[in-house]
């Protein structure tokens, strides 16, 4: 166990009763961990918001937000939504149950409060967290490592920001599911981390690239893979990272995957991916206006390489948006 205030697990005890909050306070001080307080759910919102804390007890019944409330905002905040929380109630009914639940509720302590219980189901839950924080961890140090990759090159500044945002917008306007969204907004940033291994002279190489080097870049898929391989939150993120270079009619690689054989996530960030190169600037030219970029599109979906169908997505989103902006 830490024995410094910055390393001991933040607890916030959210209830209206003064009473209560004391009761579980003891309980848990005796255990080494930091308490926070809320009087009500809206004040328990803005300690969520402006400090780490590692889980949240709260009350069902309190004024201004109920503990149904703070758990579905929680829960529905990437910032927050892996912050285990305890409903705690003398609630009983199955209806009352079914909606903490529904709410994001990890868990659930009937009032009274059994000490032993409490604390078993907190030890519990703190240790699944300092697992997810781990993770997030490692997630973290890939997405470092990502950028660092974009970074060697000033023509690619902001392009994985750019992917992962525009990709997610696309799959969302697909109708995809969130796993399949998030999936393609992680791939925006780490789809060509596998250029790690790509010696600075031919990743940076200004003009064409023979055989052998073109050969040594492709490979940058593949060992992208095997690096977010171990993650397993990354599943369905690897066939984005593998596939993002295959082509519609079997030309592309690491593998010739051929139409829908190549996954739809890997497609949708494909063509977020060309049209982006299309409009910023490289050293061999400037920048396409958006009409032309996606002119030029056009004429590789004729030649078999590109999916139509997504182009022309993609081309109606961005209209929409330059109409909106």
């Amino acid at each position: 166990m830490a024995t410094t205030k910055d390393q001991l697990p933040t607890i916030l005890i959210a209830d209206d009763d003064e009473t209560n909050r004391a009761l579980l306070a003891e309980i848990l001080g005796a255990e080494q961990y930091r308490i926070v307080h809320a009087q009500d759910g809206e004040e328990a919102i803005e300690v969520l918001e402006n400090g780490e804390v590692d889980l949240v007890l709260s009350d069902v019944m309190m004024p201004r937000r109920s503990g149904f409330a703070v758990c579905r905002a929680l829960k529905s905040n990437p910032d927050t939504r892996l912050i285990p929380v305890v409903l705690v109630t003398s609630l009983s009914a199955s209806e009352d149950r079914m909606q903490g639940i529904e709410s994001g509720a990890d868990d659930f302590i009937n009032k009274p409060v059994n000490k032993e219980e409490l604390l078993a189901r907190v030890r519990s839950l703190l240790k699944i967290k300092q697992f997810t924080d781990e993770l997030d961890h490692a997630e973290s140090v890939l997405f470092a490592l990502a950028l660092s990759i974009e970074a060697k090159d000033p023509y690619t500044e902001g392009h994985c920001d750019r992917l992962s945002e525009s990709s997610e917008a696309l799959a969302k306007r697909l109708s995809l599911s969130e796993e399949e969204r998030i999936a393609v907004r992680r791939g925006g940033v780490t789809h060509d981390i596998g250029k790690v291994a790509v010696p600075d002279q031919i990743l940076l190489k200004p003009g064409p690239l023979t055989l052998e080097e073109r050969n040594v870049m492709q490979r940058h898929t593949v060992v992208g893979a095997g690096i977010c391989s171990p993650l397993k939150s990354f599943r369905s993120v690897l066939p984005i990272i593998r596939h993002h270079h295959e082509k519609i009619d079997g030309s592309g690689y690491p593998d010739g995957l051929k139409g829908d054989a190549i996954p739809l996530t890997a497609r949708i960030l494909q063509t977020v991916d060309i049209y982006d190169a299309l409009t910023t600037d490289r050293p061999y030219r400037k920048a396409l206006s958006p009409e032309r970029a996606f002119s030029v599109m056009r004429e590789e979906v004729k030649k078999g390489w590109w999916d139509g169908a997504l182009v022309d997505e993609l081309e109606a989103m961005v209209q929409t948006t330059a109409l909106q902006n």
